[in-house]
């Protein structure tokens, strides 16, 4: 059985509107194995992006026990925890969330400056990452100069460039046109299979889901159904 990147034990999530309590997510089990491209679907407020966000660690549960590359999030300081983060996690967001003034190199390097890196190995990261992706020719353009699919190669460059255990992608394709989306979502196949990253991927699109691996489907906070299936041109 293959490693576990991922464990949710009994985990619940609720928020306070005024007196009334809103229950998002209930009694939640899940396990993401190492090297898995899993999508999450389902309606909205179904509770994806607050699972998303637990297992990122941008959030923290009502109640239950979250593992996470062998950390027990729920337990850990604000601190530490954005430690962890910064160690284990890349994310990718819908609108890129660049720094308009700063070029495609400078950008990616963002995540570099919390650590104790040089600047010539932090220059080779980013070269390293902006290759990856396809973009080295574009390392001196600012976000302005750049398409919608660049940018957000620019924005998974970023993710990859201190080489994180997990990432994690909230609606990656929903502001691009479905050529675009497809050539970001085989970009997001090719980290998985041939770099061996463990992706969760937030997704309304069905198109976008049918390149994942493995679909978890939420309705109203609860795992109504996982699918676990092989998609074209993956190992056997």
């Amino acid at each position: 059985m293959a490693e576990s990147v991922v464990s949710l034990r009994g985990v619940n999530k609720s928020y306070t509107r005024g007196k009334q309590s809103v229950d998002v997510l209930q009694n939640l089990d899940l396990e993401i194995a190492k090297g898995d491209f899993c999508a999450l679907m389902g309606p909205s407020g179904s509770g994806k992006t607050t699972l998303l966000n637990l297992i990122g660690g941008l959030d923290r549960p009502s109640g239950g026990a979250i593992t996470v590359a062998g950390a027990r999030l729920d337990q850990m300081s604000s601190g530490k925890l954005a430690q962890w983060r910064a160690n284990h996690v890349g994310f990718v967001f819908q609108f890129y969330n660049l720094l308009p003034v700063l070029t495609a190199e400078r950008n990616v390097e963002v995540p570099l400056l919390l650590t104790n890196l040089s600047k010539g190995e932090r220059a080779k990261r980013v070269h390293i990452a902006l290759d990856v992706v396809g973009l080295a020719e574009r390392a001196r353009h600012k976000p302005s100069e750049l398409s919608g699919g660049q940018a957000q190669r620019v924005a998974i460059a970023r993710a990859l460039v201190a080489d994180p255990t997990l990432l994690v992608c909230d609606e990656p394709t929903g502001d691009l046109d479905r050529k675009t989306a497809d050539e970001i979502l085989n970009l997001l196949q090719v980290l998985n299979r041939k770099h061996g990253k463990t992706i969760v991927m937030v997704t309304h699109d069905p198109k976008a889901a049918d390149h994942a691996s493995h679909v978890l489907h939420l309705d109203k906070g609860v795992l109504v159904e996982a699918q676990a299936k092989r998609v074209a041109g993956s190992a056997a």
